[in-house]
């Protein structure tokens, strides 16, 4: 309207300007314009009446819901379910008044512009009582089951021994498949009405505030969120019979040592079979790998990478066979060797793999085991500067000895089997709710890994990411995976730094550098077995595969002491090479390499950098020409959007 009166107004004056004649006309079209420019005025003054009242509760009820959401959000942090479900359920209540006030303006939908806005807050409201009816089914949902997830709240099974809780809770899992159903109908509702929100309609920007890109980011986090949930899905659902409600299911769990570093997270060291039975946890057989090697009535020739970097070593063995960074097809070379060469080896479910990093993780919530005499702690030991515990395992299972020591290696075994007793032997409110959150945070550190037979269980793993996939992405991408062949233990020693420098040309290609530095900043061990001592840190065999977007093109490659080479793998392009590192030494490997795909003036550059298993602390840093961006540790896989 503004907009049309000033070009009304600029008529005029060249009206005006072209002679005498036309002052009558002139008058008569101000004189209009005045009248119309009264309505307005006079029309804006009776919607002010109108919107102020009905505008004013709408803001009231809106500033009540965030009161209540504030304290619902501190609820759930305290993990004080009961309290959370009942403050949600405040908040669908005032939610609706919410959309009762915001209906009192529907016929502002028919205004020209301000009707777009009134839609939106349509479909905002929609979406914001949808996404807290999800939020109540699941807590309404977990509740019975807060003993055994260690919140705070009325289990309606708390009687009986650990034991029989479980059973009861797993015997009831069936109910909650409904439940799971409902939460995904309703976070579909979420993203149908989020989708309707044109960000476009508004502004880049209101003063410093990123206007449209804070509704681009929400809608992004909540379409990221949902589809995680609607991906695990399937998983949710087989929960109940993964946990052997209706027939006992039985796993392999492998200890994977990441202090010497592999593949997948660590050298396969020692296995365990557990049966699991309505919950209840049995360990069938566990023993040192070295042994499950010797039942092995097939000899299996050692691939390429084994007789081209590792050190005096001609056949394939089953604590070698986790070459692949990708844990599922490792598992599945550990799984068919298994069944070709082991004899009445006990058939499997699955398979869950854990490093030390679980075991330090679960000492500091049980508190310290004393295994043989020796006192395993969570304290550092300024003998490795690694957890006591970490040393106490290697001490024992590695450092030789003048006698023959039977089940060098079921300490492995007997460590998990305690910690199984201590955590499932008392009350589930002291350990299960920190053990629970644990084992989620592992699992996403990548320091547990599952895979399972069940197509749909495995489906949803791979949604969660806790199944150590090499992943698609359709942007820069980058893993780096470490293999110690021959290295003793010195993964615990060597600190590793990671740069990307980042070059976009005048014609958008993208030339990389990549830098990767490997400190080992300790003493060497005394390595001779005829000294009898513990060999921790000798000198590194390093089998080094960087990943990149499949079609990168290789422009150098300094620092490998053998031939580099490129290849495909696992839809990635792979530069491989190899290197030592000494104790109380370094070393460095710059590749330089032309991505597939030219940058456009796009606001964010997007780059993916998936962590490999069993690693912990890299520092990682990214750099535009040589100027750093970002700086930061790797944890868990990381996307970056970056502003180029």
């Amino acid at each position: 309207m503004i907009q049309g009166f000033q070009k009304i107004v600029l008529s005029d004056n060249k009206i005006k300007s072209n002679s005498k004649q036309n002052t009558v006309s002139t008058h008569k079209i101000l004189k209009s314009i005045g009248i119309i420019f009264s309505i307005l005025i006079l029309f804006i003054i009776i919607s002010s009446v109108a919107i102020y009242i009905p505008g004013r509760d709408l803001y009231l009820s809106v500033q009540k819901s965030i009161l209540v959401a504030g304290d619902a959000y501190d609820a759930a942090k305290k993990q004080d379910i009961d309290t959370a479900k009942d403050r949600f359920k405040d908040l669908e209540t005032d939610l609706h008044i919410v959309e009762s006030n915001l209906g009192k303006l529907s016929w502002t939908k028919y205004i020209p512009f301000l009707g777009s806005y009134y839609t939106d807050a349509e479909h905002t409201i929609k979406a914001s009582i949808n996404g807290i009816q999800a939020v109540i089914i699941t807590t309404e949902t977990l509740s019975p089951y807060a003993d055994l997830l260690g919140l705070k709240g009325k289990s309606t099974f708390v009687a009986g021994t650990a034991d029989e809780r479980i059973r009861t809770a797993v015997d009831t899992l069936d109910k909650i498949i409904p439940n799971i159903d409902a939460i995904a109908d309703k976070i579909t509702v979420v993203g149908d009405e989020l989708n309707k929100i044109d960000e476009n309609r508004y502004p880049e920007k209101i003063g410093k505030y990123l206007v449209r890109r804070k509704i681009i980011d929400a809608k992004n986090l909540f379409s990221e969120t949902a589809n995680l949930f609607l991906e695990a899905k399937p998983l949710l659902k087989k929960i109940p019979e993964l946990l052997g409600n209706k027939e006992s299911k039985r796993y392999l769990a492998l200890f994977q040592n990441d202090a010497e570093l592999r593949a997948t997270g660590g050298f396969i060291s020692a296995y365990s079979v557990f049966k699991v039975d309505k919950g209840k946890i049995q360990v069938e057989k566990g023993d040192d790998i070295y042994k499950l090697d010797a039942s092995k009535n097939k000899k299996y020739p050692a691939p390429s990478p084994i007789l081209k970097y590792h050190k005096d070593v001609n056949y394939l063995e089953l604590r070698d066979s986790n070459l692949s960074p990708d844990y599922q097809i490792s598992m599945q070379e550990f799984e068919k060797m298994i069944n070709e060469s082991v004899i009445g080896f006990p058939k499997f479910d699955g398979i869950i793999a854990l490093d030390t990093h679980v075991f330090v993780s679960a000492i500091k919530i049980l508190g310290d085991f004393n295994i043989y005499g020796r006192n395993f702690t969570a304290e550092l030991d300024p003998r490795c500067d690694c957890p006591k515990a970490i040393y106490e395992l290697e001490d024992y299972s590695t450092k030789p000895v003048a006698y023959v020591r039977e089940d060098r290696k079921d300490i492995i075994g007997v460590l998990m089997y305690q910690i199984m007793q201590r955590a499932f032997g008392v009350s589930p409110s002291k350990y299960w709710g920190r053990l629970f959150q644990m084992f989620l945070d592992e699992a996403k550190q990548k320091h547990v890994l599952f895979y399972f037979h069940d197509a749909d269980a495995q489906k949803g793993i791979e949604s969660l990411d806790f199944g150590g996939k090499i992943l698609p992405y359709d942007g820069d991408y980058l893993h780096v995976n470490d293999v110690n062949f021959a290295g003793a233990k010195s993964n615990i020693f060597v600190k590793h730094i990671i740069k990307q420098d980042i070059n976009i040309e005048r014609d958008g290609s993208i030339i990389k550098t990549l830098t990767l530095t490997y400190k080992n900043p300790s003493p060497p061990s005394n390595c001779n077995l005829e000294a009898g001592q513990l060999c921790l840190n000798g000198i590194l065999r390093n089998w080094l595969r960087v990943y990149v977007p499949k079609g990168s093109s290789l422009i150098s490659f300094t620092g490998s002491e053998k031939e580099n080479v490129s290849y495909e793998d696992l839809g990635k392009t792979v530069f491989e090479g190899f290197f030592t590192v000494k104790p109380q030494g370094s070393t460095e490997a710059i590749i330089k390499y032309k991505l597939p795909f030219k940058y456009t003036d796009e606001e964010y550059y997007k780059l993916f950098i998936q962590k490999q298993p069993g690693t912990e602390g890299y520092e990682y840093n990214v750099l535009k020409n040589g100027k750093e961006i970002e700086k930061f540790i790797l944890s868990t896989d990381k996307e970056l959007e970056l502003r180029m």
